[in-house]
């Protein structure tokens, strides 16, 4: 099979584009590394199987020459990061719907099967126990620009599942929950690096708000082995599916069990919101998601827990950083 993968030098897309490559899959990767990097995929270099391209989504040309030539389509291209969205609002709004309409549209025309990843940021500001993909989204108000990023996955997710209906175009939504492990960076704002990387370096590990808003964290190895089955499964055609760890944990509990597991002699402070975001960011308190449709369609559970994720980061942010 050959897959086309947009963002494919990102954190999620390098680790499928392993997974695809050691079962045999040829693969061709679109990516602007504006946030991937090329280290990501360097050990692909000396492999025939992987064709890495320097471009942009919004190219139309360009999308329809690589979707043209390849069987499948996995799209991960978008602007990523809370950081990147309250800062490069418009740039970040442009990239998602456009970019986003642009894969739809040439899938659509040649006929490929689409696998398109979207966020939990849909449901915004909901905290329901547990978030099921039929759950209602509860977002800011629109000049509040923390939650363009929300908006513009919803309109991408909507746009895909009306070409399904009405043109029978093959689509797959997945919805990732907090995503971590090797190879995430913390720059865009990402709290699991951004902890790990302060711990090793004894550096105070800085908490924005109280702590006491709580994140679900999976291993980016079990999700994309989510993804992946997702991908092949008949029974998620045209539907959104959660992938992501039910495992909550507060960010202060996160910040005192990293400095607990690395043995980091780091203290904890705190900042509010207002010293690091625009006056008015909103937070969610809570954000937990319900795993079932995807536990009964392709039998996926994440098996690999927070300490496991903190000790993995931190191992690959040694061989490669420090």
């Amino acid at each position: 099979m050959h897959y086309l993968i947009t963002g494919g030098g990102g954190f999620v897309g390098s680790h499928i584009i392993d997974n695809l490559v050691a079962r045999g899959d040829m693969v061709t990767v679109l990516d602007n590394f504006t946030t991937g990097t090329m280290d990501n995929l360097s050990h692909h270099d000396s492999e025939s199987s992987i064709n890495v391209i320097n471009g942009s989504i919004l190219d139309v040309n360009m999308v329809r020459e690589k979707v043209a030539e390849v069987d499948r389509v996995i799209h991960l291209a978008a602007a990523v990061g809370v950081f990147n969205i309250v800062n490069f609002p418009i740039e970040s709004m442009i990239t998602n719907i456009r970019g986003t309409e642009v894969i739809l549209e040439a899938c659509l025309e040649f006929n490929r099967p689409l696998l398109l990843t979207s966020s939990s940021e849909i449901y915004g500001k909901n905290t329901s126990a547990k978030l099921s993909e039929d759950s209602d989204r509860i977002v800011g108000a629109p000049q509040k620009v923390r939650w363009s990023y929300s908006d513009s996955k919803a309109i991408d997710e909507s746009m895909a599942i009306a070409l399904h209906h009405q043109r029978g175009l093959e689509v797959r939504i997945v919805r990732l929950f907090n995503t971590v492990g090797p190879r995430q960076v913390g720059q865009y704002g990402m709290v699991v690096p951004r902890f790990v990387s302060a711990a090793l370096k004894n550096e105070p590990l800085t908490i924005y708000g109280s702590g006491n808003q709580t994140r679900c964290f999976g291993h980016v190895s079990d999700i994309v082995a989510g993804i992946l089955l997702v991908e092949n499964c008949v029974s998620a055609i045209g539907k959104p599916v959660n992938i992501g760890s039910d495992q909550e944990i507060s960010i202060l509990d996160l910040a005192q069990l990293t400095i607990k597991l690395l043995a980091s002699k780091s203290v904890i402070t705190f900042h509010e919101y207002d010293k690091v975001y625009p006056l008015g960011f909103e937070d969610m308190e809570r954000r937990v998601p319900d795993i079932n449709l995807i536990r009964s369609i392709v039998g996926w559970v994440p098996k690999l827990d927070i300490s496991r994720i903190i000790l993995d980061m931190a191992n690959h942010i040694k061989s490669n950083e420090l």
